[in-house]
């Protein structure tokens, strides 16, 4: 550990290679990781926990209950909060839980309320305000916040126009297994229709269907996988993006036409947000419902796939 003369340090539990600049004050139950980076005028309160390889930028306060995972970055002036009613010499019993997970990244002058969690490797924008939890890769904007992105995705996104009849197949993704499908159109003066048959548009033989619609913009749907589910993705009115990631590869598509399907085989992590507000989405799936071929944790879907190389 490398220390400033001018920064007050009471904890004894401060890691190996972790530097220490001037005016920062840490209270003695606090704890530090490795290879930390604690930047000028930052106070750290008790119950406080710091991972390895953790940067902390200048004018940040770290009350009781807040936790940062290993490899976090906290942007200058960001302010995390801890109690939902403040009051003059009132204390919490109990203070609330703030956990930002390994990886995530917070932006200048963001503002945490109390109890939230910032998923793994999740990016939040500058001046944005969190009132709720943010999922894993997940890019967040606003006040409040709202998703916008997701992290280390390949945009492509699916054209609004409609294609001739030749142009009508499947196109593969940087994603393993998921495929991009024109699917056949028929106009005249009575209207358009689109429409797939399985064996040639649908991969699979369909067992079911969804619906999914009036979802809130600020909402997401899916963060699962499926152990052995084939779906196919159509947007049948307005719009929606869609994310497919392999455990290595991660893509994201504007689903905006009834002519556009998304093949998501099995093991493939798949999420929809952004939804427009007369979006439909129709799922046609290969199986009935069954809880048991979910795999709703990221890292367990990681783990698996891994294994499966």
């Amino acid at each position: 550990m490398s220390q400033h003369p001018a920064a007050i340090v009471e904890s004894p539990h401060i890691g190996s290679g972790t530097r220490i600049w001037a005016f920062v004050h840490i209270l003695p139950g606090a704890r530090i990781g490795r290879d930390c980076n604690l930047c000028d005028h930052i106070f750290i309160e008790n119950d406080v926990v710091v991972g390895d390889r953790v940067t902390i930028k200048s004018g940040v306060q770290l009350w009781d209950g807040i936790t940062l995972g290993d490899d976090v970055f906290v942007g200058p002036n960001v302010t995390f909060t801890n109690d939902h009613f403040p009051r003059s010499k009132h204390y919490q019993p109990i203070v609330s839980r703030t956990t930002v997970k390994a990886g995530a990244s917070i932006g200048a002058n963001a503002t945490i309320l109390p109890g939230v969690t910032i998923g793994e490797r999740a990016m939040v924008g500058a001046a944005t305000l969190v009132t709720r939890d943010v999922p894993p890769d997940t890019i967040v904007l606003g006040n409040p916040a709202r998703i916008v992105g997701y992290v280390g995705t390949k945009n492509s996104i699916a054209a609004p126009s409609r294609p001739a009849p030749a142009a009508v197949g499947t196109t593969p993704t940087n994603v393993h297994g998921v495929t991009l499908h024109r699917l056949p159109r028929a106009e005249d003066l009575r209207g358009q229709i689109s429409f797939g048959e399985v064996s040639r548009q649908i991969p699979f033989p369909i067992q079911r269907y969804f619906l999914v619609y009036d979802v809130p913009g600020e909402n997401i749907r899916g963060e699962h996988a499926h152990r052995t589910l084939q779906q196919f993705l159509i947007c049948v009115h307005g719009s929606v993006h869609a994310v497919a990631d392999d455990g290595r590869t991660r893509e994201e598509f504007l689903l905006n036409d009834p002519t556009v399907g998304l093949h998501l085989p099995p093991m493939v992590w798949g999420v929809q947000y952004q939804y427009s507000p007369n979006a439909v989405l129709l799922v046609l799936a290969s199986d009935v419902y069954n809880p048991a071929d979910y795999i709703r944790d990221y890292d367990e879907f990681l783990k698996l796939t891994a294994e499966a190389r």
